[in-house]
């Protein structure tokens, strides 16, 4: 049987005349009534500042880091993503690998981005740089220090990973992964993902350093592959290389191949100049 009506909880008759006000799609009552209007709390110049630090308000930074990028790199041309660790010395030879691939893609027409930090970022944005290509870096906030690199001819600071990642892959045709370590291998499986579920077509993702990648991909093979975590295909979707100018080509043949073409990059480029 249904339970009883308990006339207790019955809405009375003061309910009907209850507080009511609409702060745009929102409806509130009662309690969450506000007795000042949205521009009166905008105009009062006093209070505290804890809004500042509030969700709401950290989705605008949101915003503005996206508007900041979206407007800067509109038009660059077309270009290629270059990861890997920073704390390679300059004395390294993946730092002179770096260098050399950035220098190779820069005469190719493509221009570099990086993360702008230290070490194979440095690298790639030095060669492409010294070859009178675009050099961008696409710096983080991050808890110790890290500025910009000096061969970032033209750079962003973030404070958030997810918008500094959109960049890099919407302005980019392509990634060169180079070794590194956690970061480095964040932005290799997003890639990998990221083709692997068709968001982006076209994007070849290139290993440079068969020494350093081959063991990972051993276990790729001899573990996720064996287990049925990846499909075959999957092993495709990369290539590994130590030869700059196999790099360029591979990214050279999949830029003729896509449906959108980025215009050639020749390093005269001002895309600083306007207003962001």
């Amino acid at each position: 049987m249904p339970a009883s009506i308990d006339p207790e909880r019955l809405p009375s008759t003061s309910d009907q005349h209850v507080p009511e006000k609409q702060r745009g799609p929102v409806t509130l009552r009662r309690g969450q009534v506000q007795q000042t209007t949205t521009d009166q709390r905008l105009l009062d110049s006093r209070g505290p500042s804890d809004w500042v630090h509030t969700d709401p308000w950290r989705v605008l930074r949101n915003q503005t880091e996206f508007v900041e990028g979206f407007g800067l790199l509109a038009e660059l041309p077309r270009a290629v993503s270059v990861f890997g660790s920073a704390r390679t010395p300059e004395t390294a030879p993946e730092y002179a690998l770096a260098r050399e691939l950035a220098g190779a893609l820069a005469d190719a027409g493509w221009a570099v981005i990086t993360g702008g930090g230290p070490g194979i970022m440095e690298a790639a944005n030095r060669g492409a740089s010294e070859a009178g290509g675009l050099s961008v870096g696409l710096g983080i906030e991050l808890p110790f220090e890290q500025s910009l690199n000096q061969w970032v001819d033209l750079g962003l600071e973030f404070r958030y990973f997810f918008a500094r990642k959109t960049m890099f892959v919407k302005y980019a045709q392509a990634f060169v992964i180079m070794p590194g370590g956690f970061g480095t291998m964040d932005e290799l499986f997003e890639a990998l993902t990221l083709v692997q579920t068709r968001k982006v077509n076209q994007f070849p993702v290139i290993l440079m350093g068969t020494a350093f990648w081959t063991p990972l991909l051993d276990w790729l093979r001899s573990t996720l592959q064996t287990q049925g975590y990846i499909g075959d295909k999957d092993l495709d979707l990369f290539t590994l290389t130590d030869d700059v100018a196999e790099a360029v080509r591979i990214i050279d043949q999949a830029y003729e191949g896509r449906a959108d073409k980025p215009p050639v990059a020749t390093g005269d480029e001002h895309l600083g100049d306007g207003e962001v």
